[in-house]
Parts: structure tokens; C-alpha cells; sequence
């Protein structure tokens, strides 16, 4: 769909007529918590309504665009759920051989299923899924160098973002609540500090192989005790380097995530590595059967704060091939040390020109207060997404 601004908006910035794009989604969510709440005042039911419409707004024949992607959430449950964000607002300018992005935006990186271990750029939007994908625009300028031997992308960030965390009636939160207006951080400048990230990759016939450092200040909290009743995010300033290598090769996808992290209290490295086999048209018919194998270490072991220390996630992936782009995925991980386990359905389809169903559910057990996965034991959930794209 396409809108246009005034003309005299733009004769005013000296700028002839220019068409601005605009497309998004509008979604209606619904959670529902198989058994009662673990905490007092937690809710079981969650209903929220989010948006996110992105405007695309090109000149010099596409060589340079402003993007700006707004997103908000109203919750009905969960005050800090509640929430808005700028994914995107930013400048691009393209060339042959190199691109420069400056203003908000989101990078990924990664080629693993069960967990993102070296996606370090933006910070997680913990409120909004259970498995960390969503992320914080995080302010930024970007170059990225096009050549024969591969391509180098430089970040300069600018501003932290503080990571979002589940209020008191939210579900799927730590025993005690975390009171994001105490954050600290270890460096004096706090969320002014500028950090840095260097990445390279490329592609070696059937390998795509990645490159990075980073250094800044830490996207993952230490989550400290303040008070009673209260945890309190802590920011420390580190540095890693880390690698992400995904061969093709057939039906074989072949993936490896590996880093080496130094911070303030601590340094360790930790990994995930597998594949991903797929059987194309499953019993002569349009269906993709996809088979996953992740092991997941990290060398903190019980110490580490994620669920991910020692871990063997196994799922299978469906690809249907119809109209509609219907997937299935079902998953789970499970901790071969304590065997707590996580479990997880994702289920997606299309209909009509405009609407989306998105299915989700999540199982979690475990009997070991010390382990990360305990606070969520009851936590078990069902949601469902209709999602209208315009």
C-alpha cells in the first residue's frame, strides 16, 4: 500500500514529491496459562493488541531510503508488557561495493535453532517471546565494505538499551521481581557508554562462515538483590569474539555458534552446534520433514544463568509448500545434567490476502531451585496470535 506526503511537507526540505511506502500488521494475542500461577498476583489469562506499520520513504533512485518501523504493545495483564518500541528509524545509502545505515535499527546473527548465542548487537525484549527472538532497536551507525574477500561490517553503538523484564502480575518472570528503574552499570558513562562490533563473513562454496568481536557493555544483565523483595539489573562492560558457520551440503545443514566471553566477574566460552536433515516431499507429497539435532555447553556449567549449559535440544520442522506458507515446529531441550527440559510447538498459516494464524505453546518442567528453567515450572502456555498484515 502506498501513501504520499504533502508536497509542501517536502518543497519546505527542498525535496520534490516523493512516494512514501507503507505496509505492517495489526495483532491480537492471546495466552493462556495451563496451571495456576507459581507467584502471588499473578494473573492466568493474557489478552494484548500490538502494532507495528513500517514506512519506507526511498530517493536518488533507491540509493538512499529512510525507514522508520514503530511497535507498541497494550497488555491486559502485565503493566510492563504494556510498552513501545523504534525498531527501525534510520538512514540507508547503498553502493556498489559498500552500505551505510545511521539512526535505529535491528542486526542478526546467528544460524542456530534451539538458542542465538553470538546475536549480541541489539538487547532482548524479554516481555515479548519466550525464546529471546524478539529485540530493542538499538541506535547505531553501520558500514559495511562489499569486497572479493568477504564482506566487514563496523558498528559504532551509541546508547544502551536496557533490557525489558516481566512485572509482578506478568507470568514467566524470576521469583522476585525486577525493578528496572535500579539498574546500575560498571561503567561511569551508564547507558551512554558507545561500544563497538566488528564482524566478517563469508561465503566458501558451500560454507557460510562469520567472523566478530564486540566491545561494550554487556546485553545480558547480572540480576542482583535489592531490598527484599526485588532484583536489580546489573550492566558490566565486556568484550567477545565469536564465530557462526553454517555448511549446506545436500539435505544437510551443518551449524555451529561458538564465543569466548571476558566481563568483570567472569570469562568462559560456551557453543551450540548440530544439523538440520531434510526430507523433501515427505511420501511423494509437497510436505518438507526436517530433522534437528543442537547440543548446547556452556563451560560455567550449573553457574551459568541460562538454561543452556548443558543441554541436547531435538525438534522436526514441517514445511507444507501451499499457498498459504504453512510451517510446524516442535522442539525440546532438554538439560542433561539436572533433566529439566523445555518443549515447544510453533504452528503458522496464512489465509485470505491480509491474515496470519500463529500458534504457540510451551512446556516446562523442572525440579531443581537452583536451575534457571524452575521459576517458569508452572508456567506452562498456549497462545494464539491473528496477525492482519496491511
Amino acid at each position: 500500500m502506498k501513501s504520499y506526503f504533502a508536497a509542501a511537507l517536502l518543497s519546505a526540505i527542498h525535496l520534490p514529491a516523493i512516494a512514501v511506502e507503507m505496509q505492517g500488521s495489526i495483532s491480537l494475542q492471546q495466552r493462556s496459562f495451563i496451571e495456576s500461577a507459581q507467584f502471588a498476583h499473578q494473573g492466568d489469562h493474557q489478552t494484548s493488541i500490538a502494532i507495528e506499520p513500517e514506512f519506507y520513504l526511498p530517493w536518488h533512485d533507491g540509493q538512499d531510503a529512510f525507514i522508520f518501523t514503530p511497535f507498541a504493545r497494550l497488555d491486559s495483564l502485565d503493566d510492563e508488557r504494556s510498552h513501545w518500541d523504534i525498531q527501525e528509524a534510520k538512514w540507508v545509502h547503498l553502493r556498489d561495493d559498500w552500505e551505510f545505515e545511521l539512526g535505529v535499527g535491528i542486526v542478526f546473527w546467528g544460524v542456530t535453532e534451539s538458542q542465538h548465542l553470538v546475536d549480541v548487537i541489539n538487547q532482548t525484549d524479554q516481555v515479548e517471546t519466550v525464546n529471546g527472538d524478539r529485540k530493542l532497536g538499538q541506535p547505531m551507525a553501520h558500514l559495511s565494505l562489499i569486497r572479493d574477500w568477504g564482506v566487514l561490517d563496523a558498528f559504532v553503538l551509541p546508547g544502551f538499551r536496557e533490557r525489558t523484564f516481566t512485572g509482578e502480575k506478568g507470568r514467566l518472570r524470576t521469583p522476585l521481581v525486577v525493578n528496572t528503574n535500579q539498574a546500575r552499570y560498571e561503567s561511569s558513562a551508564k547507558a551512554q557508554h558507545i561500544d563497538f562490533a566488528l564482524r566478517w563473513s563469508r561465503t566458501l562454496g558451500d560454507w557460510d562462515v562469520g567472523l566478530a568481536g564486540f566491545k561494550g557493555t554487556d546485553r545480558e544483565p547480572i540480576l542482583q538483590p535489592v531490598g527484599q523483595n526485588e532484583l536489580a539489573p546489573y550492566y558490566q562492560q565486556m568484550w567477545q569474539v565469536s564465530t557462526d558457520i553454517q555448511a549446506t551440503l545436500g539435505e544437510w545443514l551443518w551449524k555451529i555458534e561458538a564465543l569466548h566471553k571476558e566481563g568483570q566477574f567472569e570469562h568462559y566460552q560456551a557453543g551450540v552446534a548440530g544439523f538440520e536433515y531434510t526430507l523433501i516431499g515427505l511420501a511423494d507429497s509437497n510436505i518438507d520433514l526436517g530433522l534437528l539435532s543442537e547440543y548446547n555447553w556452556d563451560r560455567r556449567g550449573l553457574n551459568a544463568n541460562t538454561p543452556y549449559q548443558n543441554d541436547l535440544f531435538l525438534g522436526t520442522r514441517l514445511v507444507f509448500n501451499d499457498v498459504d506458507g504453512s510451517e510446524l515446529l516442535l522442539g525440546v531441550a532438554r538439560d542433561l545434567e539436572q533433566m529439566s527440559y523445555s518443549g515447544r510447538i510453533e504452528g503458522s498459516t496464512r489465509f485470505g490476502q491480509h491474515w496470519r494464524l500463529n500458534l504457540e505453546a510451551w512446556l516446562f518442567y523442572s525440579s531443581e531451585a537452583n536451575d534457571p528453567l524452575y521459576s517458569w515450572k508452572d508456567d506452562d502456555m498456549l497462545s494464539i496470535n491473528l496477525e492482519y498484515f496491511f
